[in-house]
């Protein structure tokens, strides 16, 4: 079986690619490496560089790789940024995911996962955790592009059958993790306590995310390549929030850092509470999630530890 994992240099597909490689599957690689590094694909893994809002080459690669699974995680993915330049988010988000769709109906590729967000799509919560029946009304511009895309899964699969799968992610984190998104802030803290600085919080620290480790999230995309998860709409958390304050005390304690955060305003915009429910994947994908904070926060510190003392010797 082949797989095409476009985004594939990024940190969370990095370790998709290496998922399906260890699953025995033949893996190629998408990414303009934009924000991904070609370090982080597997060697094993053919390799294209190629930009998916160029149709042209986004139509060649599929027709040369011949995928069975496409597994879409190529994005623009922060946030702040979709609202300072919404039509670079869009031609990104969704006329990039409209060249990967075309391109897998084309050449007849057997099933697409795509990749949206539990943290976006929904906007700022009415119940906790959230469920795929919670109302969308996301307050960014990056939650509509990633949720348009859902729609013309959607409408491909009624008139022609387009299989699919659409796994919303919760902030994904571990070892490879970009500082950028809101994600992001296990790894600025974690560097930074690393060079004996102080991290910034912004708020009051109680902000509440569902945090789940990467290998899960693996995990989740591995059951989605079955059969079982077609034209699912399916939430991939934890179910518990977990407070940015917490993230603190957490990471301080494994480096030993015993100053205090530095408080700053909350950013605007920002939702104050979202965790998801993952009922509906446990039901159909037999997925739930494994790793707890406190586990997954050791194994990423112990990475980025690892990688600070290599860069000093």
């Amino acid at each position: 079986m082949r797989v095409l994992v476009t985004g594939g240099a990024g940190f969370i597909a990095s370790h998709v690619a290496e998922g399906f490689l260890n699953a025995g599957w033949e893996v190629a690689v998408l990414d303009n490496l934009s924000t991904g590094f070609r370090a982080n694909v597997p060697r094993e893994a053919k390799f294209y560089e190629v930009d998916i809002r160029d149709a042209a080459n986004v139509n060649r690669v599929v027709e040369e790789f011949r995928p069975d699974l496409i597994d879409h995680h190529a994005a623009q993915m922060d946030v702040r940024k979709s609202l300072v330049d919404p039509v670079f988010d869009a031609e990104c988000n969704i006329l990039g995911s409209l060249n990967i769709i075309l391109a897998a109906k084309k050449h007849r590729v057997g099933k697409m996962i795509y990749v949206s967000t539990g943290g976006a799509v929904y906007g700022e919560p009415r119940a906790l955790p959230v469920t795929e029946e919670h109302a969308v009304h996301p307050e960014c511009a990056y939650g509509i592009t990633k949720h348009t895309v859902e729609h013309y899964l959607e409408l491909y699969d009624l008139l022609d059958g387009f299989r699919y799968t659409v796994l919303r992610y919760p902030n994904v984190y571990g070892p490879r993790q970009n500082p950028q998104g809101e994600a992001g802030v296990i790894a600025i803290f974690s560097g930074l306590m690393l060079e004996g600085k102080t991290p910034t919080i912004y708020g009051d620290g109680e902000q509440l995310r569902d945090y789940v480790y990467v290998s899960d999230v693996v995990r989740a995309n591995l059951l989605a390549a079955a059969e079982q998860g077609d034209g699912e709409i399916l939430n991939i958390g934890s179910g518990v929030g977990t407070s940015v304050n917490t993230l603190f005390r957490h990471l301080a304690d494994l480096n030993g850092f015993r100053d205090k955060p530095i408080y700053a305003p909350t950013r605007t915009g920002e939702i104050r509470a979202v965790y998801l429910d993952s009922t509906r994947a446990k039901n159909i994908l037999n997925w739930e999630c494994r790793v707890p904070v406190p586990e997954g926060l050791r194994l990423t510190f112990e990475w980025y530890k690892e990688k600070t003392i290599a860069v000093r010797a």
